[in-house]
C-alpha cells in the first residue's frame, strides 16, 4: 500500500523536474529557434523588427485617445490621481496578450513543423518553448513602452516594478502547460484552432483588464477569481503602477498549480506525441 502513493510522489516529482530540465537541456536551440521566430515575423518589413517596439507605442497612442478623450473613463476613484485609465488598461491588455498569443499559436505548432516529427532526435516539445519566449519578448516590448510612458508622465517607476518577473512566473508555467496540451490535440483535432481564437476573445472581457474587480457585482466576483488571468492582472497593476508588492503566500499558491499544470502538459505531450508521425 506503501508503494503506491510513493510511487505516485515519484511520478510527479520526475514530471515537474522535466519542464526546467526541457528548458536547460534544448536552451541553446530554443534562443535560435526563437531569434528566428521573432526576426521571421517582420521578414521583408520596411522597419524589421522595429515594429515590434512601434506597436505597442501606436496601441497605448489609441488607447489614451480613446479612454481619456473620447470616452473619458475613469478607474477606482482611489487609483485615479495615479495612473490614468488608458495606462491601466494597457497593463492588462500585456498579460492577456501573452496568454493569448502562447495559447492561438500552440494548436499549429506541430503541424507547421511537420518535417520535424518523424526526426527521432529532434525534442519536439521545445516548439512551444519557442512560442513562449517569442510572447515573452513582444510583451518585454510593450513593457518598455508602458515604463516610457510612466517616466514621461510621472518622472519615476516604483521599485516594484523589479517584482514583475516574479509576478509573471505563473503566467508563462501557465501558457506552456496549456501550450503543450494545445499543440498536441491540435494534431489529432484541427478544429482547435478556430476555438482557441473564440476562447481567448472571451477571456479578454471576463478579465479585469476593462474594469476593475470591485465593478463587478460581489455575487460573482469568486467566479471572476476562477479565471486565472485575474490574480496575473491585478498583481502585475500593483508592482507596476501602485507601487504594492503581491501577496506572497497567494503567488506562492499560484506558482505552485502552474507548475502543476505545465508539468501535466508535458507528460500529455510527450505521451501522446508518438502518435503525430500516423497523423501527418
Amino acid at each position: 500500500m506503501a508503494a503506491g502513493p510513493l510511487g505516485a510522489v515519484s511520478t510527479l516529482y520526475r514530471a515537474i523536474e522535466a519542464v526546467p530540465l526541457s528548458l536547460w537541456r534544448n536552451r541553446e536551440l530554443i534562443s535560435q529557434m526563437t531569434r528566428r521566430d521573432v526576426i521571421g515575423r517582420y521578414q521583408g518589413s520596411l522597419m524589421g523588427i522595429l515594429w515590434s517596439f512601434f506597436n505597442p507605442i501606436l496601441m497605448l497612442a489609441v488607447y489614451t485617445w480613446v479612454f481619456n478623450v473620447a470616452f473619458k473613463a475613469r478607474w477606482a476613484a482611489d487609483h485615479e490621481s495615479t495612473s490614468q485609465f488608458a495606462v491601466i488598461v494597457f497593463a492588462g491588455m500585456i498579460v492577456h496578450g501573452l496568454l493569448a498569443e502562447c495559447v492561438n499559436r500552440a494548436p499549429a505548432a506541430i503541424l507547421s513543423h511537420a518535417n520535424y516529427v518523424k526526426k527521432v532526435v529532434f525534442p519536439l516539445e521545445i516548439l512551444c518553448w519557442v512560442i513562449l519566449c517569442s510572447a515573452a519578448f513582444h510583451a518585454t516590448m510593450s513593457l518598455a513602452v508602458l515604463f516610457l510612458f510612466l517616466l514621461l508622465t510621472q518622472q519615476a517607476l516604483h521599485w516594484t516594478v523589479l517584482l514583475l518577473p516574479l509576478v509573471l512566473m505563473p503566467l508563462l508555467l501557465l501558457s506552456l502547460g496549456c501550450s503543450w496540451v494545445l499543440a498536441s490535440i491540435g494534431v489529432f483535432v484541427r478544429d482547435v484552432a478556430q476555438i482557441t481564437g473564440l476562447v481567448t476573445s472571451v477571456l479578454l472581457f471576463l478579465s479585469p483588464v476593462f474594469y476593475p474587480v470591485s465593478a463587478v457585482p460581489e455575487q460573482y466576483r469568486s467566479l471572476l477569481y476562477v479565471n486565472p488571468l485575474t490574480l496575473v492582472i491585478n498583481q502585475s497593476r500593483d508592482v507596476l503602477l501602485w507601487g504594492r508588492p503581491p501577496s506572497w503566500s497567494v503567488w506562492c499558491s499560484a506558482l505552485l498549480a502552474s507548475l502543476l499544470v505545465a508539468s501535466l502538459g508535458l507528460w500529455w505531450f510527450e505521451r501522446t506525441r508518438k502518435g503525430f508521425a500516423d497523423v501527418l
